[in-house]
């Protein structure tokens, strides 16, 4: 199995990171997360996760070991395969979904494209007791709560509007608003703009 990989990025897009190593390229899927993090890098290391089927050998990359965990946990999940946990990593932060399935909050795991009622509920039945969020999640959240206001709402209205994908958007004015709380809404959309 391998654990992690260590190279030179060859190529990179919100879904995949090339890396070579050794004279070989590796496709390895990411998160959302881990595209903003190897962003304007040229030597990485991507912990990895390999998912072996009949018909593909899948490799699964992330920047920091918090989360791969939450990715494996939502992995042992009835029903959430690799595709599911990533869309799940890149839409929530692994700090905010600890918070989210300890607080049994089913509703925001159904605001992720494809998670239904069900797989929601799923999720936080079989997790609830695996995972303790800690002062310092408790306090990430507080701190994204704070920077979800109506400018916050209005600029991802905006890029919605404008055909970028949600996910995206959340995650690039999720780190506008952390840096400026007070930022315009214009200001926002001009800055997600230049980050996506």
């Amino acid at each position: 199995m391998i654990e992690y990989i260590c190279g030179t990025l060859a190529e990179l897009n919100p879904a995949y990171a090339v890396i070579e190593t050794a004279g070989i390229g590796y496709l390895i899927n990411i998160s959302l997360t881990t595209f903003s993090t190897l962003q304007g890098k040229q030597q990485v290391k991507l912990l990895v996760h390999e998912v072996l089927r009949d018909d593909a050998r899948m490799l699964y990359g992330f920047a920091d070991d918090a989360e791969r965990r939450i990715f494996r946990l939502l992995l042992g999940v009835s029903g959430v395969g690799a595709s599911t946990a990533r869309i799940i990593i890149s839409s929530i932060p692994s700090a905010e979904l600890k918070f989210v399935i300890a607080s049994g909050d089913h509703n925001r795991l159904k605001a992720v494209k494809g998670i239904g009622t069900k797989t929601a509920q799923r999720i936080i039945v079989d997790l609830k007791d695996k995972i303790k969020p800690t002062e310092d999640t408790l306090f990430i959240v507080q701190s994204e709560a704070t920077a979800q206001s109506a400018a916050y709402d209005e600029a991802l209205a905006a890029l919605v509007a404008l055909e970028f994908p949600r996910a995206a958007a959340q995650k690039a004015l999720r780190n506008i608003f952390k840096a400026d709380p007070a930022i315009t809404v214009e200001g926002a959309i001009k800055k997600a703009f230049a980050m996506m």
